[in-house]
């Protein structure tokens, strides 16, 4: 065998404790995170144990101190016993390092706790000024301090769960021979087409009173707001690829469901011929990710966490449903056009009307995704053409394999929305068009070259787009999903605000 894979066996072969090890472990620190000191429960007293943490609370008695402790690993705090002789500098917030012995707890609320022998405090905190004291304290009041506000015990799970999704989705990917790439931040199109981009300039200088030979990049640049036209050239070198990258968008809407920078996962699949290996991607995915991480610490304490109706949290039975229905396999599918013809029959129960040719609103897609999904996400495939990016693949099908379509409004695009229960749209798809004179035609249509031009290419800022096309461009497509959002709906928090470590939207860019 050869040595590297002689190697790798050794390495994964279980090991096998004899009784002296197991006598030797037992009596050992498991690690450093709090998380891990409250699930050790060792027979008998251990000394010299070291803990890093920092205050939340402290409670007074006439000989010694109970100080809460936290790193940010759990929700449940550490217990440690100090006496008043070593309280010194032990005010909520501090940044410490506790030294005592782990003994068995007499009291209810943890197995153990901490008597403390040593203390360090390595950063002192005032506590009459710290702002995050042991009350409750609202989302908008925490929004204030978004440099502050990571430390609550809440926002500390949020962080986890964003990291263990991530986690899980790399895994997902990589297990499928995806590619992860980076495309590019800074782009020279609006990819989306709508217009709600930022502008890229130095410092001092802006777009509108630079002189065109004198700019940075010599033209206009944008912050992106979706990598999928680089994600489909990166396609075409490697295969199936993915990334999970931060989109702008200069959207001025002041909603829960907004912020201007933000986090997308989007994926592209080269030679795909049809639209439901795109979905299938998409569904599998979000069917891995909810299984791998059901049964998490993290998400358990999310699900068992105390619900206050003004806490900004959905109630934990609806996020555990969400959960359930995203483990649950063989989605619906159902075409624009059913969809509209499910709602015109419906049309009493909306304040506007749902029309054949104009987008889905919030109150509809509520509806499909209560009534046609039964808790299971539910796709919406083959929107009309016209109200779709210029890049969708045209396509003929807008009802069921085999239906009549001759009688239809218009031509539609192959794409679809991934409506979820309660928060509606979380991720959109499409096939993309691979052929040159469809695309062209298509840009001619959507204004985004003219009908006229001799040098389209140049004119939109497209050009390198369209190469793709001249030289060997199979059929592709792909899909973008909302990261955010999706832990919004995981975690149950209600505005996308709050699940953003460092939230950006119109009027607002605090630190």
């Amino acid at each position: 065998m050869h040595p590297a894979a002689l190697g790798l066996r050794r390495a994964l072969r279980p090991r096998v404790l004899r009784p002296d090890h197991i006598r030797r472990y037992s009596s050992q620190q498991p690690g450093s995170s709090i998380a891990q000191l409250l699930q050790w429960r060792p027979p008998a007293e251990v000394d010299n144990v070291v803990v890093n943490g920092f205050v939340r609370s402290v409670r007074s008695m006439k000989s010694r101190q109970f100080v809460s402790l936290g790193d940010g690993s759990s929700f449940a705090a550490l217990q440690a016993l100090v006496g008043t002789d070593k309280a010194e500098g032990l005010t909520i917030g501090a940044a410490v390092r506790l030294t005592g012995s782990w003994v068995a707890s007499p009291g209810a609320g943890q197995s153990h706790e901490l008597h403390v022998s040593k203390v360090e405090v390595l950063g002192p905190s005032d506590a009459k000024t710290y702002p995050i004291q042991k009350k409750y304290q609202s989302p908008e009041f925490l929004r204030t301090m978004p440099h502050l506000r990571p430390r609550t015990p809440v926002n500390t799970a949020l962080l986890r769960l964003r990291s263990d999704a991530i986690a899980s989705l790399t895994h997902f990917f990589a297990n499928r021979a995806f590619t992860q790439t980076h495309p590019p931040i800074i782009t020279s199109s609006d990819c989306e087409g709508a217009g709600e981009v930022f502008t890229v300039a130095p410092a001092g200088e802006t777009p509108d009173s630079a002189r065109k030979d004198g700019d940075f990049f010599r033209s206009k640049k944008y912050l992106t707001v979706s990598t999928q036209l680089h994600l489909e050239a990166l396609s075409q070198a490697v295969g199936n690829v993915w990334t999970l990258s931060p989109t702008f968008r200069a959207e001025k809407s002041d909603t829960s469901r907004h912020l201007s920078e933000f986090y997308m996962l989007e994926a592209e699949m080269a030679f795909a011929d049809d639209l439901s290996v795109v979905m299938d991607l998409a569904e599998e995915m979000l069917q891995s990710l909810s299984t791998s991480l059901f049964g998490s610490a993290v998400v358990q304490e999310l699900l068992s966490r105390p619900y206050h109706a003004d806490s900004g949290f959905a109630p934990p039975d609806e996020v555990k449903r969400r959960w359930e229905g995203l483990m649950q396999t063989s989605w619906p599918r159902i075409t624009y056009t059913e969809a509209i013809a499910l709602l015109e029959e419906k049309a009493d129960l909306f304040t506007l009307k749902p029309t054949w040719g104009a987008g889905l609103q919030s109150e509809h897609e509520k509806y499909i995704a209560e009534h046609v999904g039964g808790g299971k996400p539910v796709f919406v495939t083959h929107y009309p053409r016209d109200m779709k990016a210029f890049y969708m693949r045209e396509g003929q099908l807008a009802a069921s394999p085999g239906s009549d379509t001759s009688s239809l409004p218009g031509p539609t695009v192959e794409c679809f929305d991934l409506l979820v229960p309660e928060l509606c749209e979380i991720a959109g798809g499409s096939m993309r068009e691979h052929r040159l004179e469809p695309l062209l035609e298509a840009m001619k249509r959507h204004g985004i070259i003219n009908q006229h031009s001799t040098d389209a290419a140049l004119e939109s800022g497209l050009d390198w787009y369209l190469d793709l096309r001249r030289w060997g461009s199979p059929p592709h497509g792909g899909f973008g999903l909302g990261f955010d959002r999706l832990l919004c709906y995981l975690s149950g928090v209600q505005t996308i605000r709050d699940i953003v470590a460092f939230p950006r939207w119109v009027g607002r860019c605090d630190c």
